[in-house]
Order: structure tokens, then sequence, then C-alpha cells
């Protein structure tokens, strides 16, 4: 049998059994030395430092504090850092790399929730839902089904702003339905988007021609408010926007005009500020469909984070390459 790595934890203790319910938990074990009542809110504390000193693997998630040099000299023989979340961006320092440290994240695990979230919203605004229900409220009884002319989902197109893991996994989603995807993203090219499936389109020709816009690009300075008022002027009206990527990536001042004017309607999992304050008229305009952050890994969903980590340990354990490492050279343009 193997010698087990020294491991430790190093999140919101809380959040350990949520990740590492009991049978993830045991998966993880067969792999590393790790103690679950021991979990590194900080670096400070005594026992920490001491099993710090000898923690060849780091098992981190929401609420790590940065791995810094101080964290990194007390540490000599820490060679991998297993992520059990998504964005690595808060955690990782240059001395990581400097020091040839793997790190790993569970992004990929976190990105179905989210497309699922987002498959979900675009099927539901492709029939004129959440309308329908304003509608309902006010007209109870209903006066009478009918027919509703200009919605639906056969052949709707669908442009999805960004190549995330999340677009990628969205597009995957996609392909059983009668709908017609688009892909905006200025770091793929044609023949990585024929390999998608999907037509590649400038971002002002994709808002033009897509009934429901989803945005899944990373928040950079490039990004920020990347939809904004010129940009959703060009969408058609009755055009549906979808956020589940960042709040910053769209103006929301500008976003508030066009709902109010009834032109546009969006659904939201994202918003800037976060959350909004009280007095935001989001909460209260008919064509804004708000939720709370919630698309990504939830409740049970949280074990799939858990059990992405405990492989890739097993992997590790092996001599095998982890299946989740971080690119180094593409970090600065992903969430």
């Amino acid at each position: 049998m193997h010698q087990r790595a020294q491991a430790l934890f190093a999140m919101t203790p809380e959040n350990v059994p949520l990740l590492f319910p009991p049978e993830v938990l045991a998966r993880l074990r067969t792999s590393v030395d790790i103690d679950p009542a021991l979990v590194a809110r900080d670096f400070t504390g005594d026992r920490v430092r001491e099993v710090l000193a000898r923690t060849e693997i780091l098992v981190t998630g929401w609420g790590c504090p940065p791995l810094d040099e101080t964290v990194l000299a007390a540490a000599p023989r820490l060679r991998a850092v297993l992520h059990a979340a998504g964005s690595v961006k808060s955690l990782v320092t240059p001395g990581l790399r400097e020091r040839g440290i793997t790190v790993t994240t569970a992004a990929a695990a976190n990105a179905l929730p989210v497309a699922e979230y987002t498959l979900a919203m675009i099927l539901l605004a492709g029939k004129d839902v959440f309308a329908a229900r304003e509608r309902l409220r006010t007209t109870r009884p209903s006066a009478g089904r009918g027919v509703v002319p200009g919605i639906g989902n056969h052949g709707r197109r669908v442009g999805v702003v960004g190549a995330s893991r999340i677009g990628r996994r969205l597009l995957e989603l996609l392909r059983p339905f009668d709908l017609r995807p688009a892909l905006s993203d200025p770091y793929v090219g044609e023949k990585e988007a024929a390999a998608l499936g999907v037509p590649l389109l400038p971002l002002d020709e994709l808002l033009r021609t897509s009934g429901i816009v989803t945005v899944h690009a990373p928040a950079t300075p490039e990004t920020h408010r990347m939809i904004g008022r010129r940009e959703l002027a060009l969408m058609p009206d009755g055009g549906v926007l979808i956020n589940t990527a960042r709040g910053a990536l769209v103006d929301h001042d500008a976003l508030v005009a066009e709902l109010r004017a009834g032109r546009l309607s969006a659904i939201l999992d994202v918003t800037d500020p976060e959350p909004l304050p009280a007095g935001s008229p989001l909460y209260d305009l008919p064509g804004a469909f708000v939720t709370p952050h919630l698309a990504g890994s939830q409740g049970n969903e949280l074990a799939r984070l858990g059990r992405t980590v405990a492989e890739e340990a097993q992997r590790l354990a092996a001599g095998e390459e982890p299946a989740y490492a971080v690119d180094w050279a593409t970090l600065g343009r992903e969430a």
C-alpha cells in the first residue's frame, strides 16, 4: 500500500462536510492523510502551522486566504493545491508558479449546474414564461390560453457570449434542442467554433440577431461593462438577456432603462453590486427575473466538487497528471 501524502483542508470549516460528505471524504482519504476536524481558516494557529510544515497537498475551497509568501514559507513540502471550487484567482500568488506547485480547480464540475440553470432559463424565456406569469397575476383568472405569436423555441437564435467552461458546457446541453446557438468570443477561431458546432459571430452581430443572449465571459478589465447602452440597443425588441457570469459585465443603469421601456427583459443570477441594495428597481420591474447567485453548485451539487478533488488526489497518488490543472498562461482571462 502506498504512503499517503499529508494533506490539510484550508477553507471555511462549514464547507468541509458539504463538499466532502462521508462517501466522498472516504474516497479522498484513500489517497491522502487528512483530518476533517482540522480546517485552516487562516494559517496562524499553532496546530495548523505544525501540520502545514509537513503538508504536501492543500485542499482548498471558499474562504481560503491567499497562499502568499508567508504561507508558502511555512509549507516547504507543498507540491499541490486542489481547489474544491471554481475560480482560483483570489487564492493563487506568483510564488506558487515559481515553486512549480500544481494547482487544480473544480471549475469544470461547477460549470455543469450553471449551464443547467442557463438552459432552463433559455427554454422558459423562449416560451415567454416569466412575462406570462406577470400577466396572469393581473388578469386572474386567465382570459384564456390562445396562441401567442412571437414566442417558442423552434429555431430561436441563442447568442452565447464567451466560450468559457460554462459557455462550452451550455453549447453541449443545447444540442438536443431545436434552437440555433451562435458564439461570440475574441479568443476562439472559426475552426474551434466549428468543432463546437456553432457559427462564430462578432459581438454586435450576435446581439442584433439573437432573441436570447446569455453571458458567460470572465470578469476582466476588458469585459467590464461589455454589455452597455450601445450593445443593449442592438438587441431586437422582445430580446432576453441572461447573465450568470459576473454583474460587472453588464451596465445595470442601461439595462434598467431598457426594462422600464419594456423593450427587453433580463434574467440575472449575478448583479453589480451583489447583493443588490434594497431599493434597486430590478426587484420590482416586471421584465427582470433576479435570483441570488444560485446557479453555481448548491446543496447536493457541492459533493460533485469534492469528488473532483478526490479524483485528482487519486491521480497524483498514482503518479498521473491531474485532469484539471490550472493553465498559468490563460489564467488572466479566465473567471
